[in-house]
């Protein structure tokens, strides 16, 4: 079921259509609702862990790789472009009202909201195996929504995450009949957690109370079942 993956695209396309149309309480209030949202979701799966060590030391060491790596400064550049480039395409009024770093900030929130939620890869991995995409549609939901109103601020080139985020579940849709007969629920719950963590994280920044590193994280989730494997087999 492609649907759920191309949601992105469509909200982020209405979005910056009507975005002289919206009132500006709904641009301003909405996100706050999509922050809640996208916390409690994360709580669901935080509480799910297996392994509190393992989901708090993959987070640390993820973080730092990230760091180290200026993850999140290399997506900042990557959705400066894609800016540029919808606005040599399309020419909006949009663009004008986020500042450089504005955009920059809620960019990198909806990539990882988008494309990195553990709600997402996991929903992709189930639907790979099982071909139920329930759990995608119901993330679609938020997503149709938060790219509307995000692409109110920051123009077409919301519509633009739609393409990596179909890249990302289908390789894993693709990829899970391979991946998930070399894992265990132990390893499923921590790496769902981490997800959890990240969507927390994300929650915060969308919300704009605590611009927390939320794409130099990321790695935490290359690193969570490894880490899980390896502490179920010590420990």
């Amino acid at each position: 079921m492609q649907k759920p993956r191309v949601i992105v695209g469509i909200g982020g396309i209405v979005g910056a259509l009507l975005s002289t149309r919206l009132p500006e309480r709904l641009r301003t209030s909405m996100p706050l609702i999509f922050g809640v949202a996208s916390m409690c979701m994360g709580v669901v799966l935080v509480v799910k862990v297996s392994h509190m060590p393992v989901m708090v030391l993959s987070v640390i060491l993820g973080a730092l790789l990230g760091e180290l790596c200026y993850l999140e400064k290399g997506i900042g550049k990557l959705g400066s472009k894609a800016r540029n480039l919808v606005e040599l395409l399309v020419k909006s009024d949009v663009g004008d009202q986020a500042t450089q770093e504005q955009f920059l900030q809620s960019y990198v929130a909806i990539i990882v909201l988008f494309c990195a939620s553990g709600t997402g890869i996991f929903g992709s991995m189930h639907e790979g195996m099982t071909g139920d995409a329930s759990v995608l549609i119901a993330k679609s939901f938020l997503d149709l929504f938060t790219a509307a109103i995000f692409a109110t601020m920051l123009g077409y080139a919301v519509a633009i995450v739609a393409v990596p985020q179909l890249i990302i579940q289908l390789l894993l849709a693709y990829g899970a009949v391979f991946i998930l007969p070399l894992t265990t629920p132990a390893m499923q719950a921590d790496f769902s957690a981490i997800g959890g963590v990240l969507m927390f994280a994300t929650g915060f920044r969308i919300c704009g109370i605590k611009i927390f590193p939320v794409a130099n994280m990321l790695p935490a989730l290359l690193l969570a079942m490894p880490i899980s494997s390896l502490w179920s087999v010590f420990f």
